[in-house]
């Protein structure tokens, strides 16, 4: 692994990384998919399967600098420091562009997304047999979970453990949306909205010298969930990228083919034109803490082009496919030049 960096360098892995948390929180975008097309996604898997019993044993015989560079430490820093800054700061102004433009926040993925496909498309060269094949089993997982039904919220801490294995699947897991996956599980909004802004709570309350919030019950209790969510990400980041690490070494091209498909059938969660539909109980719509009403499912629907809101939706779908087409061309001249 290339250890030293320029600055421009940490930077940009940085920001990377600011990129990929912010997908990653969004419901039906991929954090996975975003490391594969700014190609340090096989990097990221190969360093997290450096975390092993070699590298315990570095850390607890106070080896620090040959562990350090043993699991390739100052990648993992920058791009997982910029993915965790990022759930503060840009996950934020999504949170607020969702709310208000959600129809150009989606239209904008879904562009995306299919520039997506096609930078890794393009690429990927030999389709026989076997590579088509699974291609189309990973349209058919990807179409099919796009249209599962979620299940209701459980914040029991060892749910709470598992979601944040599974969670964590869309970073490592290009097409697959641990976002989307917490909807299906129910916990989306305990975790990624409710739990974030409690967590966010507590340490500007501590950095501003009010130690009451820890007094606060559920401060407590979504410091308790932010911990074990946090604890079972860690262990599917390490556990996921040592069975991939192991199956990009083996059957690379079938592996490439499964992610293709999967970015593919996710169009299908992010498709711009949808309806809420909200979690009822006896006539009344569940809110969650901030009195937002809790999203069951979407009910797509295909858009009225008399309408002037949809070519603006359109024209964010062509910029999000120019954006990926952008990268592209800057990453080709780069290589070219050396």
């Amino acid at each position: 692994m290339k250890q030293e960096r320029t600055f421009l360098q940490k930077t940009g892995l940085f920001f990377k990384g600011l990129a990929m948390g912010a997908a990653n929180k969004v419901p039906g975008v991929s954090g996975g998919t975003v490391s594969f097309v700014l190609s340090f996604y096989e990097e990221m898997i190969y360093s997290f399967q450096k975390i092993n019993f070699k590298a315990f044993k570095l850390l607890l015989n106070g080896r620090y600098k040959s562990f350090y560079q043993y699991v390739n430490g100052q990648f993992l820093l920058l791009v997982m420091g910029g993915s965790m800054f990022s759930y503060f700061s840009i996950s934020l102004v999504l949170d607020y562009f969702l709310k208000y433009y959600e129809l150009y926040v989606w239209s904008w993925f879904f562009g995306m997304i299919i520039g997506s496909v096609f930078y890794i498309y393009k690429d990927f060269g030999d389709w026989n047999f076997k590579n088509t094949f699974s291609l189309i089993i990973g349209i058919s997982v990807g179409v099919g979970i796009s249209f599962m039904t979620p299940a209701q919220e459980n914040d029991n801490l060892w749910f709470v453990f598992l979601c944040g294995i599974i969670g964590v699947s869309g970073m490592t897991l290009p097409g697959l949306s641990g976002s989307f996956i917490l909807i299906l599980f129910g916990n989306y909004v305990l975790l990624l909205v409710d739990s974030v802004n409690g967590v966010f709570t507590i340490i500007t309350g501590l950095f501003s010298g009010n130690f009451e919030v820890l007094e606060v019950p559920e401060n407590i209790r979504y410091l308790k969930i932010v911990s074990v969510f946090t604890a079972g990400s860690a262990f599917g980041l390490v556990s996921i990228s040592h069975v991939l690490g192991y199956v990009l070494k083996r059957w690379h091209q079938i592996v490439t083919a499964i992610i293709i498909g999967f970015i593919a059938g996710s169009l299908g969660i992010v498709w711009p034109w949808k309806r809420k539909i909200f979690i009822e109980n006896n006539g009344e719509f569940l809110v969650d803490d901030t009195g937002n009403k809790i999203i069951q499912n979407y009910e797509r629907f295909f858009p009225d082009f008399s309408n002037s809101e949809t070519w603006l939706a359109v024209f964010y779908i062509v910029l999000g496919i120019a954006l990926i087409l952008g990268i592209d061309y800057y990453d080709r001249r780069r290589k070219s030049k050396k």
